[in-house]
């Protein structure tokens, strides 16, 4: 932000006004919703809102016993908050860049950490990745998101999209990899050479390979989170 009077400053940097689409990037950061019913966001993520909007941390059992479990032992990462009511909510996660993705009968996964909010309609499970577990202290849960809607993620500083085609895998790292698309299934893999020159703590020592067609959405920025049990510990 530069030098501004102060009506140059409202001008600069107001909110945009007669908003119509449900998700809007207020600024690349900020994520407006319009809203007027339901949606679901990152807990913690509201920074400002318009309105009469109400905020209700997820039900224990809202969504099933098996989604509550799997909640439960994936930290703070992937819980979850529902805002209903009618006005203008205003979301962000640690000035992270904002992309606004539109699920057209199509199906996408988030890392739990990259996942700020999405409509009601989506249907959505989390899931745990086995073969990763005990390889890297976060990052192993994963949202999985399918139907007709839109979902916004975000990512520290730009995206890149990789394109994944058969007989040409894309290997990523863990901590930099943000969705990919939903019907992808990594394999997970160690390098053991990577391993032994950067010394067993090395996130390159564990890879994300993915094959068949699809892309991958990776971020410039190797983000490592830890569980709610790894904080305490």
């Amino acid at each position: 932000m530069g030098k501004y009077s102060i009506e140059e400053l409202i001008r600069q940097t107001k909110q945009k006004e007669n908003s119509d689409e449900f998700f809007e990037l207020e600024t690349p950061r900020v994520l407006e919703v319009n809203l007027d019913g339901e949606v679901w966001a990152k807990m913690g993520s509201m920074v400002s809102y318009t309105g009469d909007i109400k905020f209700e941390r997820e039900g224990i059992l809202e969504h099933g016993v098996g989604k509550f479990f799997k909640q439960a032992f994936s930290g703070e990462g992937t819980s979850l908050m529902s805002a209903r009511g009618k006005g203008n909510l205003y979301l962000a996660e640690q000035g992270k860049k904002v992309t606004i993705i539109d699920l057209n009968n199509e199906s996408i996964t988030v890392n739990g950490n990259d996942l700020l909010a999405f409509e009601t309609g989506i249907e959505w499970d989390i899931n745990m990745m086995k073969k990763i577990a005990g390889m890297l202290s976060g990052g192993i849960f994963n949202v999985y998101l399918e139907g007709m809607g839109k979902v916004a993620i975000t990512s520290h500083y730009e995206p890149l999209t990789l394109l994944v085609r058969p007989g040409q895998p894309v290997v990523t790292d863990p901590n930099a990899t943000v969705a990919w698309s939903g019907h992808l299934e990594p394999e997970f893999r160690t390098d053991m050479t990577l391993k032994t020159f950067f010394g067993r703590g090395s996130g390159e020592s564990v890879q994300m390979e993915f094959n068949g067609e699809g892309f991958v959405i990776i971020q410039p920025y190797e983000e490592v989170y830890y569980s709610s049990s790894n904080k305490n510990s």
